[in-house]
């Protein structure tokens, strides 16, 4: 079994405007987050989906129905929730300003930014300093986070069947998380996807394999 997963970061919010957090608090698309899902609609609009997930937020629901929208052969699907693979939970720190949250989560750690917390050391590590520091504690660890994302892939296998094309609108954390998980060679820990970037995966009864990541150029492949 081959399932083709096309894996969309959501169009920019007014929080992404804002560098705050966003993970399981929600915000509205901009303007620009539009053209964002609209760039996306056209990159992918030859592809017949078979199915369509969101995570179940305003952004990637939003998003999934421009993709729809403007889809040559899809358009008559309606787009199923599907919560596993929404963004990492900030807990206390949703919506606050990004920059100020990590210098608190790695200040301890000899770090002042996200980036350093992923050169010295892991996706895993951000999120548990994160929940370290959040006095409340609902930040997501590192293990709930992919206790979270295998069951999503469990579903997925579950519910989906062989060679089917399947649409899922999410974030930019859990894109970049997956992809450095099952592809580190291809850097997600030094750049993060862009709004509407397609990632594609295939995903097998007992593997994933990243075929492309944050591809968002009219020249590339989708």
């Amino acid at each position: 079994m081959t399932i083709k997963l096309y894996m969309v970061r959501h169009g920019q919010t007014i929080l992404n405007l804002y560098n705050r957090l966003q993970g399981w608090c929600d915000s509205p698309l901009t303007k620009k987050g539009i053209q964002d899902a609209q760039i996306a609609s056209q990159h992918l609009q030859k592809i017949n989906f078979d199915v369509v997930y969101h995570t179940n937020t305003i952004r990637t629901r939003r998003t999934s129905q421009i993709i729809l929208d403007n889809n040559l052969s899809s358009k008559k699907i309606t787009p199923i929730p599907l919560p596993y693979f929404r963004e990492q939970g900030f807990g206390y720190f949703e919506a606050a300003d990004a920059n100020q949250t990590w210098l608190i989560a790695g200040a301890n750690h000899g770090t002042k930014t996200y980036d350093e917390i992923l050169q010295k050391y892991s996706f895993a590590q951000t999120r548990d300093f994160l929940n370290t520091a959040d006095p409340f504690k609902k930040a997501e660890t590192d293990n709930d986070y992919w206790e979270r994302l295998t069951n999503g892939f469990a579903y997925l296998r579950n519910h989906c069947t062989d060679n089917q094309n399947i649409l899922l609108v999410t974030h930019s954390i859990t894109t970049r998380s997956i992809v450095d998980h099952f592809a580190p060679e291809l850097g997600a820990y030094q750049t993060g996807p862009r709004n509407g970037a397609v990632t594609k995966l295939e995903l097998s009864s007992n593997d994933v394999k990243v075929v492309y990541y944050n591809h968002y150029l009219d020249t590339e492949e989708y």
